[in-house]
């Protein structure tokens, strides 16, 4: 095969310039497909049950991602002055005309209720703020209002009375960022003197999606700017340079093209192939250029140079791409669906890449004009040779042979040192750090989290299992409903689908026994009805937990605990709303802010509840059975450290204080989506690196057909990986996504430097059968190539040091230190492991390093 491609390549070079062309015409044609995705709940499978439990619960619940808008005023009255407030009305009256919003749930002052004592012992319910307030009074009165309400004192006013919220619920979180440009676009035009902010994670996660298409379409084009400056500096040659270009926009465009072909969406970590296979795409051609242009002469064939070149690059190419596509391919055992997009489709960019450059360059070379050829070899080595790198490796080889033993301890002592660094890893992520620290998402997040207590939501719901009915009262129910009803077989199915979980259907069938009644035949069966009736409604009353003053006091006694915990800022839950309507049933003092004391009292309280304007806040907390109820705790972070330490303290006062019989707890909402999805991320990563160290062992054996290789081959990656993960510990770095995924790219190029290394060095050992003649060749053109590649690889993604974004950074600053520690490492480390292993690594008659004779080699 190898011999009938380098054939094909420099004998049909006008084919292989065709294909080429047809492929990148091909896949280019479906980019305009892209379809972008920032959802962090794609991080789990659609059939993760975390995922499908927190969807099942925002249906039950009626539950929406929301936008927060959030004023701040900094005079002396805060927030409730009559100009702040009537802007405040206005752009609430704005937002609520906007499509995509949910209209009967947004929360704001002027769409929200005040519960207050009316005539007679009833309840009054009237709007916060219907209109505007005139004067400074009456701006304060709604605030004396809102503080007497918990519900909404520190989520919809915040406690210092500086600020206000509007919470903006959406139909679909698609919607956020033009949702969320309208808003600027209102607030603009009110023209406010109070500060003005929006946050919200479906706002952070849509304008990431944004700014990252932005990203993908500045960030490529520099990376390739930088890569051909840089391949100009070592080849001098425009014309030469222009062929490694053109295998990485090959490559780029082919694998996006198919990836969006597919129909995949370009997520956070999929919207980085085209950075990742910009500078990867070109290693090969490097090693072809640079062995080829210190081959070739004046006067020389370049087909027959570069055919002559591909034999000796073409076997350690292949293993380099293989072992590097291995790495990326690692990432599809993780659990994590974009994470496996992403490993997928780099590692067979990068065997594209591999086959684009055996065809490309060399078809490429051979219709170089001699002028050209000509023009490249004066400058090339037309003077003495020079050049940093020229000068330095030489002098670096020397030291890794003269100082082999300290190298070895340095590199042990170091790799000590980052074993404990890695201990100190925390796993931590959150969509709103994705942004600089000025970003407006960053600087609104904190603003709003400052005022409020916490715009970042989870949920523990608590779900009743326990039976409806015990044997003995199912027994009596069935004969009681055929006394009422001979022979209506579909109450009885009704009554079979309420006992077996479904309490909605109990309700169908009081409502079918009322209507019984009316036609009833005779005083028997009229008296069989009221008793199944009330049989019936018995049981529903008992099997409403969530109506038990019991239980309720059981949910303030969490709420308690979390809030003095201080890792809550609020939590919301049905007992709240049960002590407020309570108090004003009654003296509407403090004292009377408790829970009834009997199940009919709670449910007297819901049901004056729901004459308010917004009577569907109830279903929020509580479903329409009363067996399921929820408390919405509001979080002042969205990192998953601090969700961790939430779900660690109701843990443990779950085991001081256990659930009431036959309830559960679960929980939902997006900050501990996060906590699962990184959870995942974490176990599926050690197990992918696991997997990939060992394939890349065995392949490494395999190709040097020694396992002493095989694990001097495997030095570099080791060490590189380590290093980087323990610097990452011992800068109190986050370990999120990018750095996670970064392991798999020093694994594939550590070991790419470790096999070109070890390849040329035992086949210079073969032709010289001199250890420091080995070395001394190796520091020339080999080591040269390794630089360059080293070099081009790291530099190539400085320019997402200048992104906006910070995962782009991280993955620039992290790649630039990968590649100048596992270069170094191959450099420094091998040679030395070399030298102390020569006995068995590089048998030879003369392996004293002081002298040797002279042999001619080939280049």
């Amino acid at each position: 095969m190898k011999t009938a491609l380098i054939h094909f390549a420099t004998e049909r070079p006008r084919w292989v310039y065709a294909l080429v062309g047809l492929l990148v015409l091909l896949t280019g044609a479906l980019i305009p497909n892209i379809q972008i995705d920032t959802d962090p709940e794609n991080m789990l499978p659609a059939d993760d049950p975390a995922r499908l439990f927190h969807n099942q619960v925002k249906a039950d619940f009626a539950l929406y991602d929301s936008i927060v808008v959030g004023a701040v005023a900094e005079g002396e009255q805060g927030i409730f002055n009559p100009d702040s407030l009537a802007i405040m009305h206005n752009l609430t009256d704005a937002i609520l005309k906007l499509d995509g919003v949910v209209q009967a749930d947004l929360m704001a002052l002027s769409t929200s209720d005040n519960i207050t004592q009316g005539d007679a012992g009833e309840l009054r319910f009237e709007y916060l703020m219907r209109t505007a307030p005139a004067t400074s009074e009456a701006a304060r009165a709604i605030g004396d209002a809102v503080a007497r309400l918990p519900m909404l004192d520190n989520t919809l006013v915040s406690s210092d009375g500086k600020a206000a919220a509007i919470y903006v619920p959406l139909y679909s979180k698609d919607d956020s960022y033009r949702v969320a440009e309208q808003i600027r676009a209102l607030i603009a035009e009110q023209a406010p003197t109070d500060h003005y902010y929006l946050t919200g994670l479906p706002v952070a996660e849509n304008q990431f999606g944004h700014e990252m298409f932005v990203q993908m379409a500045i960030a490529a084009p520099l990376a390739g700017a930088m890569i051909f400056a840089l391949m100009w500096f070592f080849f001098r040659s425009v014309p030469l340079v222009l062929a490694p270009m053109m295998v990485a926009m090959t490559t780029v465009i082919a694998t996006m093209g198919t990836l969006i072909g597919l129909g995949y969406t370009v997520h956070i970590m999929s919207s980085m192939i085209a950075i990742f296979l910009m500078p990867i795409a070109v290693v090969d051609s490097v090693h072809i250029m640079s062995d080829f242009t210190d081959r070739f002469r004046a006067g020389k064939d370049p087909k027959a140079v570069i055919q002559e070149v591909m034999r000796d690059l073409f076997n350690p190419m292949l293993f380099t791409s293989v072992t590097s596509a291995i790495g990326f391919y690692s990432l599809m055992l993780t659990p994590i669906p974009p994470v496996q997009v992403f490993g997928a489709f780099v590692g067979s960019g990068i065997l594209l890449a591999f086959v684009v450059s055996i065809l490309l360059v060399p078809a490429y070379v051979v219709r170089m004009k001699p002028a050209t050829l000509a023009a490249m070899q004066q400058r090339l080595h037309g003077k003495a040779q020079g050049g940093v790198l020229a000068r330095t490796l030489p002098k670096l080889g020397r030291v890794s042979v003269t100082r082999a033993k300290p190298i070895l301890l340095v590199a042990l002592g170091i790799l000590a040192l980052s074993a404990i660094g890695i201990g100190r890893i925390q796993i931590n992520d959150n969509p709103v750090r994705w942004f600089k620290a000025d970003h407006e998402i960053r600087v609104a997040d904190r603003a709003l989290n400052a005022h409020f207590a916490g715009t970042y939501d989870a949920y523990l719901v608590l779900t009743d299992h326990s039976p409806l009915a015990t044997p003995a009262e199912i027994q009596k129910l069935n004969t009681a409903l055929t006394l009422a009803l001979p022979g209506d077989q579909e109450a009885q199915a009704q009554l079979q689908q309420g006992l077996a979980g479904q309490p909605a259907m109990l309700v169908t069938l009081l409502s079918t026994l009322d209507d019984a009644a009316f036609a009833a035949s005779d005083d028997a069966q009229l008296e069989a009805i009221d008793q199944a009736m009330a049989d019936l409604e018995l049981l529903l009353e008992q099997s409403r937990r969530f109506l038990d003053p019991a239980v309720l006091e059981w949910m303030t006694g969490l709420q308690q605990q979390l809030q003095a915990s201080g890792l809550v800022g609020k939590s919301n839950a049905l007992p709240d709303i049960v002590k407020t309507v309570n108090r004003e049933l009654h003296s509407g003092d403090d004292a009377d802010f408790r829970l009834p004391a009997s199940a009919a009292g709670v449910a007297q309280t819901l049901l004056q509840f729901q004459s308010s304007h917004r009577p569907q806040d109830l279903w929020h907390f509580v479903s329409r059975d009363y067996r399921q109820s929820l408390l919405w705790l509001q979080l002042t972070s969205g990192d998953n450290q601090h969700m961790t330490q939430v779900m660690a303290e109701v843990d443990q006062y779950l085991n001081a204080h256990p659930l009431p019989q036959g309830l559960s707890a679960d929980w939902a909402g997006k900050a501990y989506i996060n906590v699962v999805w990184q959870d995942a991320m974490v176990s599926g990563m050690l197990e992918s690196l696991l997997s990939a160290f060992v394939v890349i062992f065995i392949m490494m054996s395999l190709l040097f057909r020694s396992p002493l290789y095989g694990l001097v081959a495997m030095l570099p990656l080791s060490l590189t990986i380590a290093f980087i993960y323990g610097l990452v510990g011992w800068l109190g770095k986050d370990y999120d996504m990018p750095i996670a995924v970064l392991s798999a790219l020093a694994l594939g190029l550590s070991v790419d430097f470790a096999i070109h290394f070890l390849e040329r060095t035992r086949a210079l050992h073969r032709q010289t059968g001199d250890v420091a003649q080995t070395f001394r060749l190796m520091f020339d053109e080999p080591a040269r190539a390794i630089s360059r590649n080293a070099i081009v690889i790291a530099l190539g993604f400085t320019p997402l040091l200048l992104a906006p974004l910070v995962p782009y950074i991280t993955v620039g600053v992290l790649m630039a230190s990968i590649m100048a520690v596992s270069a170094s490492v191959t450099l420094l480390l091998l040679p030395a492991v070399l030298k102390l292993l020569a006995r068995w690594a590089l048998p030879s008659q003369n392996t004293e390093l002081n002298g040797g004779s002279h042999v001619e080699i080939r280049h």
